[in-house]
């Protein structure tokens, strides 16, 4: 990797915080045993995942006994939304969710559909949020789960999850969200939102790859429950059977402690980052920006450049690493979901560009970044026959 790397993919993967890597090297060399293991070594070793637990409980406001330990967010996801169907499949068989949501969300809601589960997906208006009175006419006496994303992973939009949820619980029904891009860039206090289940990853907060979590409400009014989805030892309650990655739990732990610790300083950084570079682009004629301002992650803007393709922009910007879509469907040669459902054609969904800033980024990065797309958009409009 060149040392003149800007990176500004950070809604894809973040670098590993070293001090996470230090809080979990003695669990990948020394401290070697089996968590669930009934000896001293195995107790001392699941000392450091009740540490690890207590450090998100910490960040998002909940129970200890509440969070399991997942592989990532898809994993929790897919525990989350067909856990619940399965569930309670004999209370109702409706679900709904937003046309924008991660493509781990849709395909989870796609396969329900094929096992005989209803799903209603919501559109959302040009600035990516819905329209709760959408929600409102939607549901129904045989909806059982309504999920929503907290924050777009590709616009950054944050959705109004407070009054999602009331809405849902209104109708008897669970609220589940994927909160993998809000997790540790913005408050998440499951009780005062009214969040039911909540899906996390560590590698987007500087955590390791490999290891995420799902919040699972286990106290009143909306005790949870769910349909095991791997089986084989009980693990967690019976929730999610297997060896428990202690490595990987240990640096979630310490890298949601230290988004819970730094989290108001790193939104500040990032915002005003985001925001110079930003208007900076903005003077380029043909360009705006995707999807609502006023709510959205700090570190977050995606922007619309008439008639520049993305990819090419990419390519020529050496050494600077942004993207033009969701990591987890860059094979796809398709248009962005997300940026259709706002209303893009499919022509413009491919001259867009996300940024996704840290707090490892500075404003000598947001200057090179800016004059190397000027001298880009200049150059490919020169070129490009009319």
């Amino acid at each position: 990797m060149s040392d003149n790397l800007i990176y500004l993919d950070h809604n894809s993967t973040t670098p590993l915080d070293p001090r996470v890597l230090d809080a979990m090297m003695p669990y990948m060399t020394n401290l070697y045993a089996n968590a669930s293991s009934n000896h001293k070594f195995g107790h001392e070793v699941n000392q450091a995942v009740k540490k690890a637990c207590n450090q998100i409980v910490d960040l998002i406001t909940c129970q200890p006994n509440e969070i399991v330990f997942t592989s990532g967010a898809t994993e929790s996801i897919n525990l989350a939304i067909k856990g619940v169907a399965e569930e309670y499949k004999d209370k109702g068989n409706h679900i709904i969710t937003v046309q924008t949501e991660h493509k781990a969300v849709l395909d989870v809601c796609e396969y329900l559909e094929t096992k005989g589960f209803e799903v209603t997906y919501l559109p959302v208006k040009p600035d990516g949020l819905i329209r709760l009175e959408d929600l409102k006419t939607a549901i129904k006496d045989s909806t059982i789960l309504v999920t929503m994303m907290t924050a777009n992973n590709e616009t950054g939009v944050i959705q109004p999850i407070r009054e999602i949820a009331e809405m849902t619980h209104g109708a008897g029904a669970l609220f589940f969200t994927d909160a993998t891009q809000a997790f540790g860039k913005i408050p998440l206090d499951v009780d005062e939102l009214g969040i039911d289940l909540m899906a996390f990853s560590g590698h987007k907060i500087y955590g390791p790859k490999g290891v995420g979590g799902l919040f699972v409400r286990s106290r009143r009014p909306h005790r949870v429950r769910l349909e095991s989805q791997i089986h084989g030892g009980g693990h967690q309650k019976g929730k999610r059977s297997g060896t428990l990655n202690v490595p990987g739990i240990v640096g979630l732990g310490a890298a949601a402690e230290m988004a819970e610790k730094e989290m108001q300083k790193v939104a500040l950084h990032t915002s005003e980052l985001r925001d110079y570079l930003e208007s900076e682009i903005l003077k380029i004629p043909g360009t705006k920006v995707n999807g609502c301002i006023e709510r959205r992650l700090p570190n977050t803007t995606n922007i619309y450049f008439e008639g520049i393709d993305s990819d090419a922009l990419m390519m020529g910007m050496e050494n600077i690493i942004v993207s033009n879509g969701s990591a987890c469907t860059s094979a796809s040669i398709e248009p962005s979901h997300v940026l259709l459902a706002i209303g893009l054609s499919e022509e413009e969904a491919f001259c867009c560009l996300r940024f996704g800033i840290s707090h490892n980024n500075n404003l000598n990065q947001m200057n090179i970044t800016i004059e190397s797309i000027k001298e880009m958009v200049n150059s490919i409009r020169q070129f490009t026959i009319i």
